[in-house]
């Protein structure tokens, strides 16, 4: 069974790596062949979000979309046309729609973000925003076999629709995403955070706590993948990276204590958690607000603390960052809990059999 996979982004994205890439070879194991062509390529992707590098964006962008069409042709060769979020990242689903009648392809689509939703892009703004085409999402799900979620709050928005879902949570691979080895409690705790450009303003509202926190206690913030040059917070020792693909699973290792600050709202309750699962696979406990599938995943005071409030969040840090032995208990429950329930075979089970019954239903 052949499966052409349309993802707007490469491999540098994680949705792309998570939802895409790390089952390839699983799923060849269970018969499946899945091919992935992403909209974009490694070079366009890091201008992407620069707004001086705009004209190198728009011009690499016009002749990716004529590439696209060469997978309308493509699709004929395959069984399934599997959709990761959109084939593209602007206008309507011209692509989809195509494939599917010219190549005579059912579709699966994936969703680990509530596309559905409006936003305003914190890059481009509104121009963006007239050019993204936020109704394709609920074309899409109504032309879907079935819709892969990656949380029960978008498996709901599916299901009013009238179209079945299959909730697969984004996960990594426990081999690569394990605990540091020899895992020793250091002098000077590592406080950390990974994410983007769109999620770092999360972080930052924590920052007051952090700095409250840091006349009491000593640690250290690393901070990875913001997008700032610099990042400047008084009273506290601050080490800013940019992401990076080849250090990913050691910049989580190096954390003692995960920082998952969420601004509640609708698109947050769509968010899938990740993080928390990435947290708990390299066994360090972590604070999160529990908003959306961030409320459901792990469990609360025995892998981490959760926090929605600043005296909230300066208890938990406090409990943390003031009790190493906690620290390592609630690691190891983090680490035994993803174990159980946040495998790539587990998860490759589940996506094998959604495939297979969209092809044959």
């Amino acid at each position: 069974m052949k499966v052409l996979a349309l993802a707007s982004y490469p491999i540098e994205a994680a949705a792309t790596r998570y939802r895409l890439a790390q089952f390839v070879s699983p799923l060849a194991e269970r018969g499946i062949t899945l091919e992935i062509h992403p909209f974009i390529g490694s070079q366009l992707f890091a201008s992407l979000y620069r707004r001086e590098a705009l004209a190198y964006t728009a011009l690499n962008l016009v002749g990716a979309t004529g590439k696209r069409f060469g997978d309308v042709w493509r699709a004929r060769g395959f069984d399934l046309l599997f959709i990761q979020r959109e084939a593209m990242l602007f206008g309507p689903p011209v692509i989809e729609w195509l494939a599917m009648r010219l190549g005579d392809c059912p579709m699966v689509l994936d969703l680990d973000d509530a596309t559905y939703l409006p936003y305003v892009s914190p890059v481009y703004g509104r121009l963006a925003s007239a050019l993204k085409w936020f109704s394709k999402t609920d074309d899409l799900i109504r032309w879907a076999k079935v819709v892969t979620c990656g949380n029960r709050t978008i498996a709901d928005y599916v299901e009013s629709k009238g179209v079945p879902t299959a909730l697969i949570p984004t996960v990594v691979d426990t081999e690569l995403f394990r605990p540091r080895s020899p895992r020793q409690e250091r002098d000077v705790p590592v406080v950390g955070w990974i994410g983007t450009h769109s999620t770092y303003p999360y972080l930052e509202t924590i920052f007051p706590v952090l700095q409250e926190l840091a006349l009491r206690y000593r640690f250290r913030l690393k901070i990875v993948g913001a997008g700032r040059d610099e990042v400047s917070l008084p009273g506290v020792e601050v080490e800013n990276l940019r992401w990076s693909l080849e250090r990913e699973v050691e910049d989580f290792q190096s954390f003692d204590i995960g920082l998952y600050p969420v601004v509640p709202s609708q698109w947050a309750a769509g968010k899938s958690g990740f993080k928390a699962i990435q947290y708990m696979a390299v066994g360090i406990p972590y604070v999160v607000t529990p908003v959306g599938s961030c409320a459901e995943i792990g469990q609360a005071n025995v892998t981490h603390l959760c926090a929605t409030t600043r005296a909230e969040w300066r208890e938990a840090l406090e409990r943390l960052l003031g009790d190493a032995e906690l620290r390592r208990r609630m690691g190891e429950a983090g680490r035994l809990h993803a174990l159980r329930h946040y495998t790539v075979p587990i998860q490759s089970d589940k996506l094998a059999r959604v495939l297979r019954e969209a092809v044959h239903s």
